[in-house]
């Protein structure tokens, strides 16, 4: 099962991945990591990725499918694979789309979370991390990990340490909305994307807004 996921930044996609991930067996691939394995084995491509990277450039999809390719004809991803992080534009989704044609590798699902542009600033903007154990989730503006709140202060619902932080790129408005701006484009950006493979895979559209369990077992149920 060959899967591509979609989602803006605050919908949950990492969580839901690793659901599929271990449903399913396939290797969650983010293309992030592939960037780093390539340019720490010093592999031809990594290099030149290295090269782009350290111009402060964006590496070309010439550099970047290649790359995404060999990674997806890994032994690990003889079962299938879910990719994530890629493609992020119009543009990327053609040029992977041929590449896949090429090699024949066929694409079986286009997974979208499908979350209200000012829903996932929130939720990313509600994100607190707690002293003890950061993995403890807890977010002011969803209900289901809501942090307690106690004589006018939140603490952890896990654990009840009164020590809760947000993260300074979580509060910065500007890189948010732009990090959205791109996801939530129809013309050109990520969403161009998944409108193109809408007529070239079977599409599985989520409703990201409710809860973390709720996504997961819709996501499964359609999966199926």
């Amino acid at each position: 099962m060959n899967i591509l996921i979609f989602g803006p930044n605050g919908s949950g996609k990492g969580t839901q991945g690793a659901v599929v991930q271990k449903k399913y067996g396939v290797p969650h691939i983010e293309t992030g990591v592939i960037f780093r394995q390539n340019i720490f084995k010093k592999t031809p491509l990594g290099e030149k990725a290295k090269a782009f990277i350290d111009r402060g450039e964006l590496v070309p999809d010439d550099i970047t499918i290649p790359m995404i390719l060999d990674r997806l004809k890994g032994d690990d991803c003889k079962k299938g694979w879910l990719l994530d992080g890629f493609p992020r534009n119009l543009a990327q989704a053609e040029a992977l789309w041929t590449a896949l044609e090429k090699e024949r590798i066929k694409l079986d699902y286009v997974i979208e979370i499908d979350l209200d542009r000012e829903i996932a600033k929130k939720r990313i903007m509600g994100r607190r991390l707690c002293k003890t154990d950061n993995n403890h989730p807890n977010n002011i503006f969803i209900d289901a990990i809501k942090p307690i709140e106690k004589d006018g202060k939140f603490t952890c619902r896990v654990c009840g340490c009164a020590e809760l932080t947000a993260r300074a790129d979580d509060q910065d408005t500007a890189a948010i909305d732009k990090r959205h701006g791109i996801y939530y484009d129809t013309k050109t950006g990520t969403l161009a994307a998944v409108n193109y493979f809408k007529k070239r895979a079977k599409i599985i559209s989520i409703d990201g807004s409710v809860g973390v369990k709720e996504v997961s077992e819709d996501l499964l149920k359609k999966l199926a």
